[in-house]
């Protein structure tokens, strides 16, 4: 059973941007992985991030209101929201973006990929 979810991001130029109660924080340009997970309807949740109109109402939707952020892709997995994190590549630039609920210690959820 599906029940996490990795987006892929493009973020095509710098940024600073207030996400929520977190703060601003600088965004470079380049590729982005967010992990995320849901514990029933995982495809709504991932299609309201990806809806152009919504509420911002987590930190990833922050990011996805810019006009300078795309999503490339989505990938469902069966693997488990921190552990998928752990495994994926990157740079924390954002600490506990999207993880303030994070009993792993993964820092974030939202890893730099780089320029590409």
């Amino acid at each position: 059973m599906k029940q996490s979810y990795q987006l892929r991001v493009l973020l095509t130029q710098d940024l600073r941007l207030a996400v929520g109660r977190l703060g601003s924080f600088d965004f470079p340009a380049g590729e982005y992985v967010y992990t995320g997970s849901a514990r029933k309807n995982l495809e709504a949740r991932v299609a309201r991030h990806l809806a152009a109109a919504k509420k911002l109402r987590w930190h990833i939707d922050y990011l996805l209101a810019s006009p300078h952020a795309r999503v490339l892709g989505v990938e469902l997995s069966e693997v488990a929201e921190c552990e998928l994190n752990r495994g994926t590549a990157g740079t924390v630039l954002v600490p506990r973006f999207g993880a303030t609920d994070c009993r792993s210690g993964c820092g974030s959820h939202l890893k730099y990929q780089g320029r590409g």
